[in-house]
C-alpha cells in the first residue's frame, strides 16, 4: 500500500500527536537536570519543582504589596484586552470585507484600501498609537484591532466574491432587495467563514497583545514576562508562555466547536 493511502487508526493518530510533545519534554528535562548538576544556580533551564514553585507563589500567594493573585489578574487582564480587541476587529472585519466583496462600489475603493492596510507593520505604527490614544487600555486594545482587521476584512471580501451569481440572480428574482440579498443570502456564508478567519489570526492578536503589554503596562501575561526577563527568570517566563499557549489552544477548541455546532452545514466546519 502506497504511503499517502495508509490511514492512521484512532489510537495511533492520538499517539502520533502525543510524540513530538513527549520528545520535546524529554529533551528540555534532560538538558535541564544535566545544566542543574554542573551548576545547581543555573537559570536557562530550571527543573519542574523550580517552575511550581515560581507559579505557587505567583497563581497561590497573595501579593505583599497589592493583596492580588499576580498570576490571575495578569490573566484577566490580558484576555479583556484580547477579547475587547478581537471583538471588535471582528465586527469591522465582517463589515468592511461584507461592503467590499458585495458591493462594487464599495469595493472599487475598499479593495485597494484594505490591501494596503494589511501589508502595514502594526508593530511599527505602535508608538503613533501610545501618542494619539495614551498609554492606557485603549491602545492595547487599538493594536490588536489595526494588526487584525484588514487580515479579517480581506478573507471576508473573497469568500463573498466567491458567493455563486447564480444565488443571488435567483434571490433578485424572487424580490430580494439589497438588504435581503445581504442578511438572507450572503451573510450565513460569510459568518463562519469569519469564525474560521479569527482561528487564523489568533496567533498575530497574542503577538500584538504581548507586544502592547510588554512596552507600557502595569500587568498582564506579556508585562510579568518582560518584567522578570531581566532577572533571568526562566522559572517564570517558561510557565508563562506554556499557559499562553495552552490559552490560544483552548480558544482555537472554542471557535473550531463554535463553527462546527452553529454551522454544520459549512464545508471548512470540518476543518
Amino acid at each position: 500500500m502506497r504511503l499517502i493511502n495508509r490511514t492512521p487508526t484512532r489510537s495511533t493518530r492520538l499517539s502520533l500527536a502525543l510524540l513530538p510533545f513527549a520528545l520535546l519534554l524529554f529533551i528540555y528535562f534532560s538538558g535541564s537536570a544535566s545544566r542543574l548538576a554542573e551548576n545547581p544556580n543555573d537559570k536557562l533551564l530550571p527543573s519542574a519543582s523550580q517552575m511550581a514553585t515560581a507559579m505557587e507563589r505567583l497563581a497561590f500567594t497573595e501579593d505583599r504589596r497589592s493583596g492580588d493573585y499576580l498570576f490571575w489578574q495578569d490573566t484577566a487582564s490580558s484576555l479583556k484586552r484580547l477579547g475587547m480587541g478581537i471583538g471588535i476587529a471582528a465586527l469591522c472585519g465582517l463589515s468592511l470585507g461584507l461592503a467590499a466583496g458585495t458591493l462594487p462600489l464599495f469595493g472599487a475603493s475598499l479593495s485597494p484600501l484594505l490591501a494596503v492596510l494589511s501589508m502595514v507593520p502594526p508593530l511599527a505604527i505602535l508608538p503613533i498609537l501610545f501618542i494619539v490614544f495614551g498609554l492606557g487600555e485603549l491602545s492595547k486594545v487599538m493594536l490588536i484591532v489595526i494588526g487584525i482587521t484588514p487580515i479579517l476584512a480581506r478573507d471576508i471580501e473573497q469568500r463573498a466574491r466567491e458567493i455563486p451569481n447564480e444565488l443571488l440572480i435567483k434571490a433578485q428574482t424572487l424580490g430580494a432587495s439589497t438588504w435581503t440579498l445581504i442578511l438572507r443570502v450572503v451573510l450565513p456564508q460569510l459568518l463562519p467563514r469569519l469564525l474560521i478567519a479569527l482561528r487564523l489570526v489568533l496567533g498575530a492578536a497574542w503577538l500584538f497583545l504581548i507586544a502592547a503589554e510588554a512596552i507600557a503596562s502595569t500587568d498582564g501575561l506579556g508585562y510579568r514576562i518582560f518584567l522578570v526577563r531581566r532577572y533571568m527568570a526562566m522559572d517564570v517566563i517558561l510557565p508563562y508562555v506554556l499557559w499562553i499557549t495552552l490559552l490560544a489552544w483552548l480558544m482555537d477548541l472554542g471557535l473550531r466547536q463554535l463553527t462546527r455546532l452553529a454551522f454544520p452545514w459549512y464545508e471548512g466546519a470540518k476543518s
